[in-house]
């Protein structure tokens, strides 16, 4: 049975060394230095571009969602945002979501947040929203979140060919997920 009401909005959550908490309009600023980075912006496959009247909009109306939780990852040691961390594309029926996760700066990738953020995600997912499948897509040219995602128990299903067209050449995707029945890394 899945729960809607874990989903508004989500938990706050505490890690090792991060706080999730629920992402809203007062995480405006960091969001809009993250759509500032062109190698994020190519690893999220995101082209478009997003006025800040937009992304305030987008903050406004996940917080009362009842089919995402959207977390802002901050550092517990200082309170800096790390990045954002995502359930997305609920499907109630099936009970599964879309999984993403978007640190913020290059200076902190490589230090196991990402890991950590998504582990985190992930049991909410399972132990509180009730679900049973979490998916994803991770194309070819980040091989590093592929691993970061294999480490967590996401298994790779298949590959989507050509799904992305990024500065004059053709990418792959990804497609993986992690089931409720599956071992989940700790």
């Amino acid at each position: 049975m899945i729960s809607t009401a874990a989903l508004v909005p989500p938990a706050s959550l505490t890690t090792a060394r991060l706080r999730l908490v629920p992402l809203g309009a007062e995480h405006l600023d960091h969001v809009m230095d993250g759509l500032q980075h062109e190698e994020f912006m190519r690893l999220t496959g995101t082209h478009g571009s997003f006025t800040r009247e937009d992304v305030e909009r987008f903050l406004g109306r996940i917080t009362g969602a009842d089919d995402r939780a959207d977390w802002a990852i901050l550092r517990s040691s200082d309170d800096v945002y790390l990045g954002e961390v995502v359930l997305n594309l609920l499907d109630r029926d099936n009970r599964s979501m879309n999984f993403r996760i978007a640190l913020n700066s290059p200076a902190v990738v490589g230090q196991g947040y990402g890991t950590e953020a998504t582990r985190a995600a992930v049991q909410y997912g399972f132990d509180v929203v009730g679900l049973h499948r979490i998916s994803l897509g991770v194309y070819a040219f980040n091989p590093r979140a592929r691993h970061v995602y294999e480490k967590c128990g996401f298994v790779h299903e298949g590959t989507q060919r050509d799904a992305l067209y990024w500065q004059g050449a053709w990418v792959d995707q990804h497609s993986m997920s992690i089931l409720e029945t599956d071992p989940r890394p700790r």
